[in-house]
Formats: structure tokens, sequence, C-alpha cells
């Protein structure tokens, strides 16, 4: 293709997060490639939109999370996995970027490779193979040319389980070191003041409800049993920090409630331990050094299918580091008396806490990627693979 040529980069998004990282894609391929030789097609949210994606719809329509909630809306998802599909086959892009929300974005890409196996396809952020349905790996071949990685870990899986080509990018956090991690006068053991402790239940509705309830009766039992005074500060998600604010008013240990990222990583700059539902925040905390707890609790119907899980843990930070540093406690063990028992240990200078500190020192080691962001590498892979189709 010329080098004026126009190329037509089809983005799929199906959720908030990766809609951020669209966003930084686009960015980084607009650097690469010249932001007047680009078209931007597909689906994305307001952070997509702001680089130029006109979304086909709105991002909301599809971002639903939770057995319950995806079954409920399941007709809306289906119309729109065929509209979105029909729309990338019509417009016959050089390439077509898959990102995250697999039971929405592989089936559009299924559907696409089926009916125009000419477009390349690149998947960019893993589905958890790795954990539970390992089968989805060789499945991927058939319509996955590429997968761009966040996890280290994540390229020898898909190449034990038979998977596409997999390159491990980066994930987005490690760009953002400088905001998650304290500064020495923001958080020492020596500060005689009180323990400062994030208290995190999750960044979905059906999380929150499930374990505000359980994260207050533990803090009680927590005060009567601390050998130091506690301040407890709950980093919310806007569109959730009302529904927390209402569930907090029963609390007897009465926590501060912030807004927006700056205020989130200024609490995580100053936290001594956590308490926090399972998820991305756990790579969060492990990178800023923040000794924590993990719970979760879900559904009857999703508790079954624990049974099919494969990994050793499902919280990321251990996963990454290789070994159960963080206490897990899921759905029966996620009680008040078993929360208090974990938290307790990091509130001094125990082999506990001192164990997982020595344990996050090793992330950046793990985790490190060279002298270019996630976006930048994710982007030089999409201009090889395009390269390689004749494309560019």
């Amino acid at each position: 293709m010329a080098e004026d040529k126009p190329l037509t980069i089809w983005i799929v998004s199906g959720e908030e997060s990766g809609d951020q990282l669209g966003a930084k894609l686009m960015r980084s391929l607009k650097a690469r490639f010249g932001g007047e030789r680009l078209r931007f097609g597909g689906v994305g949210g307001h952070a997509m939109g702001k680089e130029g994606l006109k979304s086909l719809f709105p991002l909301e329509e599809i971002a639903v999370m939770g057995f319950s909630a995806v079954i409920a809306r399941l007709p809306s998802i289906l119309k729109r996995i065929r509209f979105t599909a029909d729309a990338a086959v019509a417009a016959n892009p050089d390439m077509l970027i898959i990102i995250d929300s697999p039971d929405f974005t592989h089936r559009v890409a299924k559907a696409v490779r089926q009916r125009a196996p000419q477009i390349p396809i690149i998947d960019y952020v893993s589905p958890s193979v790795w954990a539970w349905r390992p089968g989805r790996a060789s499945k991927m071949r058939a319509y996955v040319d590429h997968l761009l990685a966040l996890l280290p870990f994540e390229p020898a899986a898909h190449r034990r389980l038979g998977g596409p080509p997999t390159t491990y990018v980066g994930h987005p956090l490690i760009e953002r070191l400088a905001e998650i991690r304290p500064a020495p006068s923001e958080r020492g053991s020596a500060d005689p003041g009180p323990i400062e402790l994030l208290v995190l239940p999750g960044s979905r509705r059906l999380e929150v409800s499930r374990l505000m309830e359980p994260f207050g009766e533990a803090l009680t039992l927590l005060r009567k049993r601390s050998p130091r005074p506690f301040e407890v500060t709950i980093p919310a998600v806007p569109h959730l920090a009302q529904e927390i604010r209402k569930r907090a008013e029963s609390w007897s240990v009465k926590p501060r409630i912030v807004e927006g990222e700056a205020a989130k990583w200024a609490a995580f700059r100053k936290a001594d331990m956590a308490l926090a539902a399972s998820g991305t925040v756990t790579l969060e905390l492990g990178l800023s050094g923040v000794p924590m707890v993990v719970a979760y609790r879900v559904s009857k119907i999703e508790e079954v299918l624990k049974y099919l899980i494969k990994a050793p843990s499902i919280v990321l930070t251990n996963l990454v580091l290789g070994e159960n540093v963080i206490p897990e406690l899921i759905q029966w063990d996620c009680t008040p008396e078993k929360l208090v028992d974990a938290l307790l240990p990091l509130l001094s200078d125990s082999p506990e806490r001192r164990k997982q500190i020595e344990a996050f020192s090793k992330l950046d080691e793990i985790m490190k990627i060279g002298n270019e962001d996630p976006s930048e590498r994710a982007a030089r892979i999409v201009e090889e693979v395009l390269t390689c189709r004749g494309k560019a």
C-alpha cells in the first residue's frame, strides 16, 4: 500500500476499560502512521470518541457484567453483535482490532473472519484461558491472527494451550507508577498517627452489594481487636459513589469516601494496608506497595462455575508473581471473622506484611517491557501485522 493511501482500522471494544485501552492505542497509531492517514471505525466510548472514533452505537448498550445481567440483555447484545459484524464486513477495513469483553468482541471477530477472511484480526487483552475454559485458546487461532497480552505469563500460557501468536505488550498500569507510588513523606510505618486502611468493595454494582455488608462488619470487629487506631478511606467510582455512601451509613466505623482518579491515587499513596475486592485493583495495590486482603462473593449460579477454574489464585497480583502471598477469602470464607483474622497481621511489621512487601518489589522486573509504553508496543505489533499482510 502506498504510504499516502489511507489506512482504515476498526476497533471494537465492549466496556469502559477497553475504551481506555482503545483510546491510548489510537493515539499511538496516529503517532506511528500519521493521523491524517488513518480512518477509524467500530465501537467505543467517550475516550475513543475523543480520538476520532464515531461509535456505531453507545458503549453503554453492551457494557453489562455478571451472568444474570448478560442473560437479561442477551437478545439486545446478540443483535448488536450481528450489526457490528455486518458493518465491519461492509467497511472492509485494513484491520480489525477487538479489545477485551470476549463474550461480545470474539463473536464479532468470528463472524467477520467467516465472511471476510482477508481482514486481519488482532485481539488486545487475552481472555482468562489460563484460569478457565482453556479450550478457548486453540479455538482463537481460527479468527485471531495475533494476540496482545497485558500480563507477562500469558504468552507462555497460549503456547502451552495452542493459542494464537501472542506478544506481551505490558499492562497500562506500568505507565502510571509515578501516580500510584508514594513519595517518602506520604507513607511510612514510623508515622505515629492512625493506620490508613483502604477499603475497595469493587467497581460494579453487584460487587458492592455483596461486599459492603461483610466489609463493614469486619471493620467493627477490627476496631475492637486492633492494637492501633485506623482510619478508613473508600475510593469510589463515580457511578457507585452514592450507593456506597448509602450502604456505609450503617457502618459503625465511618469511612472517608473519595471520588475521582486523582483522589484515588492520593489515597493509594497514603495507604498502609487494604481490604479489596478481587480484580485489577489488586495489581494497582501491589504496584503501589500496599499489603492487602482480598475477598469476593458471587451468585449461587456463578459459584458452580468455580469448579471449572484452573488457576491457582483469583488474585491477579498472585498470578503475576507466581506465588500466593495475598490471602484471598472467597464466597463462604468471606466472613467478618475471617477477614479480621487476615487483616490483623498487616497492622504491624509482621512476617505476613513483610512477605507481601518483598514480593511486590519484584513486580517491576516481572512486568517490564523496555523503553516503550504498552500502547506504543501494541501499535508496533499492529504495524508489523499490517506489513506482513501487505497492508502497510
